[in-house]
């Protein structure tokens, strides 16, 4: 049996990306040679990985090889890049995963500085929720991530964000100082699911109020743009600040409440040298007060 590095790549890059073509976009290849790579890992493993009808996924026996998988491309990109370090250039990919408001909110600024400071790592972003991002970091699937509130550890605090009432420019509480969570019972209340959803329960929990949202809705511009309509209110972290659209505002509320964001590799190994690279550059970007959110 010989099964490389190349097949090997394929494989994931299609279970990640969640198809061939996405997969050969990611990877720079043609759609062809993924499927040729795919095609000839399954013949040296003597059956299908992949179930190619509809959405592309994977087989009992894909989902056995696809941690093993990772931790072998894991293994080559670490060698790769302690190599790199220690001829003094640093190169690689650091597949980032960070929550949406994140993706949206805090990212912009610091992927723009990380081009400039580590022009030869390129920085990949992978949205999810919160625990999905604590996941791909444990498994592999990225190699850094920004952890909503993570236990003590090593790892740059981005920012302390906290959170705001969302409401329209011309709401009866958009000119208050300040807003207590009880006071926007009147209105109808929508939440995002996940991880905000969680913090924001938690919020109602403090004021001792019963959180019962009228509608939940997962993507984040879908919510903006309900609140603008004035369909009802929400609550939102201050990272979301730069995704608003000008007859919106974002009003602190009592009781507050906030999370820490941090930019973290994984627990308990060693962080590639990219990482580590891209972690010291955010501290001196911190250090400067230019971070957005911060």
């Amino acid at each position: 049996m010989t099964v490389n590095f190349p097949q090997l790549r394929a494989f994931v890059a299609v279970v990640d990306a969640g198809g061939f073509g996405a997969a050969a976009d990611e990877l720079g290849l043609s759609q062809s040679a993924v499927s040729h790579a795919v095609a000839s890992l399954e013949r040296e493993l003597s059956g299908p990985l992949l179930v190619r009808a509809g959405q592309v996924r994977t087989t009992a026996l894909g989902e056995r090889v696809l941690p093993y998988a990772r931790s072998a491309l894991s293994a080559v990109r670490g060698v790769e890049e302690v190599a790199a370090d220690a001829a003094g250039t640093l190169t690689g990919t650091v597949r980032l995963a960070a929550t949406p408001t994140v993706c949206q909110g805090l990212l912009p600024d610091l992927t723009a500085h990380w081009r400039e400071s580590c022009p030869r790592v390129t920085v990949r972003v992978f949205e999810g929720d919160s625990a999905e991002i604590a996941g791909w970091l444990e498994n592999g699937t990225a190699d850094a991530a920004v952890l909503v509130d993570p236990p003590p550890g090593p790892g740059v605090r981005l920012a302390v964000d906290g959170y705001r009432a969302l409401l329209p420019r011309d709401h009866p509480l958009a000119a208050e100082p300040v807003v207590d969570v009880r006071d926007l019972e009147d209105d109808d209340f929508l939440i995002s699911p996940g991880g905000c959803e969680e913090r924001v329960r938690a919020l109602h929990d403090l004021a001792e109020l019963r959180f019962a949202p009228a509608q939940r809705v997962r993507d984040l511009a879908t919510l903006i743009s309900m609140v603008q309509a004035g369909i009802g209110v929400t609550v939102l972290s201050e990272v979301s600040r730069p995704l608003l659209p000008p007859d919106l505002v974002l009003v602190p509320v009592v009781p507050r409440a906030a999370r820490r964001l941090v930019l973290s590799g994984p627990r308990g190994r060693a962080w590639h040298p990219a990482v580590r690279a891209l972690a010291e550059s955010a501290v001196g970007l911190l250090a400067e007060g230019a971070l957005a959110g911060r």
